[in-house]
């Protein structure tokens, strides 16, 4: 059986890091866009939600045995093959992994104007994200 303490405590993080936020309802773009702070605390709790979101996704390919992925964009992959995740939501997470290579590998050039598009029209991803992988255990 997934180890669902460990899922759950990372649901968790990601409601929490969303969560925060969407309390800091001040940020505006003239905001993010002039003060270092402001863009380290969205950049970051973003990437930290990304990571809980991929831990998940490699704690259920690793558990169950599924085939080894070849890329953090792979796990998506895998996990629609086994129906956590509809196709038509596939690219949503296959995005929301290769954003995360942007934020860890491509740091020194990171896109403010897409860091804040995320911030303002995506967090909901995380949402769905969590709704998924709570239907399909629910299933099992």
């Amino acid at each position: 059986m997934v180890d669902k303490e460990l899922v759950s405590r990372k649901l968790s993080r990601i409601r929490m890091y969303v969560d925060a936020l969407r309390r800091a309802e001040d940020i505006n773009w003239e905001k993010y866009r002039s003060d270092l702070r402001t863009r380290a605390f969205v950049e970051r709790y973003v990437h930290l939600a990304i990571e809980e979101v991929i831990d998940v996704a490699n704690h259920f390919v690793s558990f169950y045995k599924w085939r080894e992925p070849t890329s953090y964009r792979d796990l998506f992959s895998i996990l629609r093959e086994y129906g956590v995740i509809p196709e038509d939501h596939l690219l949503t997470f296959q995005t929301m992994a290769s954003f995360r290579n942007m934020l860890v590998h491509r740091y020194e050039a990171i896109d403010d104007e897409l860091v804040f598009g995320i911030f303002i029209k995506h967090l909901g991803d995380f949402d769905l994200f969590i709704r998924l992988v709570t239907d399909w255990s629910t299933d099992k």
